[in-house]
């Protein structure tokens, strides 16, 4: 629900344009601003890495609190990134890995300091994003008994990271094309939806995935999974047409904006439907409590972000509701994760899952936080997805 203005030039911003000498000099206590985004980001790391110690010795809690923390930052960083590009902040560093061609950190940029800040703090949030998922992936091979599937999915993320960072480069190398940016935000949604799998999984013991719904939840679940990343890409298409492109040099497509704005909308109202139809029979048929939690919350997120949509719409794409609206898209698609995850489950061997036959499975004793390996972790039907905690 993304929505455009029909002109890019009726936009009306409500920063204006920096000239590049203006904050040309951020100094707080005697030091630069870029040294502050530096030590901050250097805490974080360390903060992080003072918090991991308990995962040398994971308990199912820790696992869960630092999966839970990787959708966080891959997907706070994506409405970081968009904060970047409705700043005009894009090539406030202007090459890549260094800031510009002489320099690690934004000195002599060319552009305002302001600017410069912007794009140079957003880089080093990519290290708390890497650490965060090491951390995890040092967690997860230290899972007593080990998981392969968890150990591929956590070993993705870091990569994955990495990866973003590249793309990243390739984006500054090619002046902010919107080619580049779309790509940019769209691993981001990759990574966001991998991470919720870690996540539901961590919670469930090792097996075969089978139907924890009937089959045509699971069927809506999967064109939710679909129509949601056409609308990821529709708006991409949108931001690369509109006049948000991150600086005034940023080249844009020469499409129908108009246009492409209606296709935008046409697949939201498809996920809105998707949303209502999800919960109507999750609520009707009897589901089990996390998945009618989860149908509910991604429609009210869907309204929300519809109801956000149009209001951009109607002031004229403020930049403020930009951001606003991309921290909405990657809302949206978590919720539209955690649905089709909890349309299944993983059970062992040849057990059925307790939400399609409603009988109770019996948990193992609570070791504060912990489980041998001997003991599968399960809930009932009606709690949501079994667990299972790595022991030491």
């Amino acid at each position: 629900m993304f929505a455009s203005p029909t002109s890019a030039a009726t936009v009306t911003n409500a920063l204006p344009p920096l000239a590049a000498d203006e904050f040309e000099d951020i100094v707080l206590l005697g030091v630069p601003f870029w040294g502050w985004q530096i030590a901050l980001a250097a805490v974080g790391v360390l903060a992080l890495v003072l918090l991991a110690r308990s995962i040398w010795n994971p308990t199912q809690k820790s696992l869960r609190i630092w999966a839970l923390g990787n959708i966080a930052v891959n997907a706070g960083i994506a409405v970081t990134g968009a904060t970047v590009r409705v700043t005009s902040s894009g090539l406030g560093c202007s090459e890549w890995p260094q800031c510009t061609p002489d320099s690690f950190v934004p000195i002599d940029t060319g552009h305002a300091a302001f600017n410069a800040a912007i794009e140079f703090g957003n880089r080093t949030l990519t290290f708390l994003v890497l650490a965060v998922g090491v951390i995890t992936l040092i967690a997860v091979a230290r899972m007593i008994p080990r998981r392969r599937d968890l150990f591929v999915m956590a070993a993705i993320i870091p990569f994955g990271v990495m990866g973003q960072a590249v793309v990243g480069g390739i984006t500054v190398w090619s002046n902010l094309h919107p080619a580049a940016v779309a790509t940019h935000f769209l691993l981001s949604m990759v990574m966001v939806f991998i991470t919720v799998a870690l996540y539901v999984r961590l919670q469930e013991p090792e097996g075969k995935p089978q139907l924890a719904v009937g089959p045509m939840l699971h069927a809506v679940s999967i064109g939710l999974v679909v129509v949601g990343f056409l609308l990821l890409i529709a708006g991409t298409v949108v931001t690369g047409t509109g006049p948000h492109g991150g600086d005034a040099a940023a080249p844009r497509w020469n499409l129908d904006l108009p246009a492409i704005t209606q296709v935008h909308s046409a697949l939201a109202w498809l996920t809105l439907v998707g949303s209502v139809l999800a919960a109507v029979i999750a609520f009707r048929g009897g589901a089990s409590r996390i998945v009618r939690a989860s149908s509910a919350a991604l429609l009210v997120i869907v309204l929300l972000q519809g109801v956000l949509g149009y209001t951009q719409y109607a002031l004229e794409l403020p930049e403020a509701l930009v951001v606003l609206h991309v921290l909405g898209s990657a809302l949206t698609w978590i919720a539209i994760a955690r649905l089709y995850f909890a349309t299944t489950r993983l059970v062992p061997g040849g057990d059925k899952p307790g939400g399609e036959t409603g009988a109770e499975l019996t948990p193992a004793a609570d070791r504060g936080g912990e489980r041998s390996s001997a003991e599968p972790a399960a809930e009932s039907a009606e709690s949501g997805p079994a667990e299972t905690s790595p022991g030491r």
